[in-house]
């Protein structure tokens, strides 16, 4: 038996995978991971495999980087771990100051929370007490976008519109209103990506103007909504958002979770529309892809709001035990040295461009409906019908013949639904990516080739998002 099957047979006896149908690992195969190396992930029989989606978008300079590495071994033997309530260490205080210093002005606090849906629960509970502490209860309201996704815990799920991971728990969520999507995908032929996102902006301000007495927040994924299939939208959404929500007296939150960190081109995705957010909400490469840490960026004015004596009971009493971390934030500070020191801002426009020119032929093929790139994050959507960007049905899991097809030849590419995407850490050479498009390109000539015949008896609900 080989050291694959030993440890899979293992796992399957004691796990439960996340975002899995479970019963899908009678026939596609487990891939168990002895070590990772860069781009590549090597699994026990010594087979490898490229990571072209950053294992889950986290992480952006290799696995077993060096210099992150190290970082936590120094750290380790220095301090583990210490409650950050009446306590505080040297990484979680300089990884504030460089985080304030790195984001759009105004910003100049910092909240720590475990990972991206807890970061964004901080954010709506953060914005919801503002404005009860400030004499506006009746303030209470999310507003969300169509297609969103901002992380699996109740109140994030309450702010997403994906239909998988959110209609099982529709009696749990809070009642939030949803505006239509600036999605591009959607726009009217010969229409461009700023017009249409201009013209979408329609609805949000008609939903401000009759709701903005009721509203806290607005929470968007600025320019990728990413669970949602890799939609993505133009800049100006994000200024117009911002003045209107100024206008209204209404916070706005950026989820950059999945998007910050250079995956859009700027190391944050807010800086494209020269606008600065009353919540920013960071985490995945935060750490490089090491370990679990977030953080929820805010203003002084929000802070100021919860400064007061304890007897108010206006403080802000959210807490996670591993709270500002010491070994997450050492690697964050070796994250951040890392885009400081090798310009990587810089290089990956490079990396954009090969990222382009390797999937351009895909333009034409005839079930493509669209080849789209905001930065190092390309997505490829197929259809059934190219003219009217008619989707598969949903049941006929298209992405898992590319999953499948791409494991085969040695990289891990996880489609979302019907979209195959590129997400791959920053340290990928260009020989590697035009390896990826042509592995891309094979699997959606085979996946969009063979017919499928629907299976009453799938595991899946539509709107699904993830391989197949």
């Amino acid at each position: 038996m080989s050291l694959n099957r030993q440890w899979t047979d293992r796992d399957l006896a004691v796990l439960w995978h996340p975002c899995t149908q479970m019963k899908d690992h009678e026939r596609l195969p487990l891939i168990p991971i002895r070590r990772g190396e860069g781009v590549w992930l090597e699994d026990f029989d010594g087979n490898r495999y490229i990571d072209a989606v950053s294992s889950w978008w986290v992480n952006v300079f290799g696995h077993a980087n060096p210099r992150i590495g190290q970082r936590i071994k120094e750290q380790v033997d220095q301090l583990e771990h210490v409650i950050l309530a009446g306590f505080s260490h040297a990484p979680v205080v300089e990884l504030s100051e460089r985080l304030v210093k790195l984001t759009p002005a105004g910003l100049d606090r910092v909240f720590y929370a475990d990972n991206g849906s807890s970061c964004i629960e901080v954010a709506l509970k953060m914005s919801f007490h503002y404005w009860r502490n400030v004499g506006r209860s009746d303030k209470r309201r999310f507003v969300t976008l169509t297609n969103s996704y901002h992380g699996e815990t109740v109140a994030a799920m309450s702010v997403g519109d994906v239909s998988l991971f959110t209609e099982t728990y529709r009696p749990l969520l809070l009642d939030t209103l949803k505006v239509p999507s600036p999605d591009c995908f959607l726009r009217p032929d010969g229409m461009t990506w700023e017009d249409h996102s201009r013209a979408m902006f329609a609805a949000m301000e008609q939903t401000l103007a009759q709701h903005h007495h009721e509203v806290a927040a607005v929470i968007v994924e600025p320019l990728i909504q990413g669970a949602g299939g890799m939609r993505m939208y133009h800049p100006i959404y994000l200024k117009l958002l911002r003045e209107a929500c100024d206008r209204y007296e209404v916070h706005l939150i950026h989820d950059e979770i999945a998007v910050g960190f250079g995956r859009t081109g700027t190391l944050f995705a807010c800086e494209q529309a020269g606008i600065t957010p009353d919540f920013l909400c960071l985490s995945k490469a935060l750490t490089g892809g090491y370990l679990p840490l977030a953080a929820c960026l805010t203003t002084e004015r929000v802070y100021q709001a919860f400064y007061d004596d304890y007897s108010t009971l206006r403080a802000f009493l959210h807490s996670h035990s591993y709270t500002g971390n010491p070994l997450a934030c050492a690697a964050a500070l070796a994250t951040l040295d890392i885009f400081e020191q090798d310009r990587v801002i810089e290089a990956n426009r490079a990396l954009a461009a090969r990222m382009a020119s390797a999937t351009a032929h895909l333009a034409d093929h005839p079930h493509v409906g669209e080849v789209r790139q905001t930065g190092m994050a390309l997505a490829i959507e197929m259809v059934r019908e190219r003219a009217g960007k008619t989707p598969y049905p949903w049941q006929e899991r298209r992405g898992l013949k590319v999953y499948e097809h791409a494991l085969g030849r040695g990289a891990l590419l996880r489609p979302l639904g019907s979209v195959v995407y590129l997400l791959p850490p920053y340290v990928i050479t260009p020989e590697q990516i035009d390896l990826l498009a042509e592995i891309a390109t094979e699997g959606i000539d085979l996946a969009t080739r063979e017919a499928v015949s629907v299976s009453v008896d799938v595991d899946l609900h539509p709107g699904h998002r993830d391989p197949g």
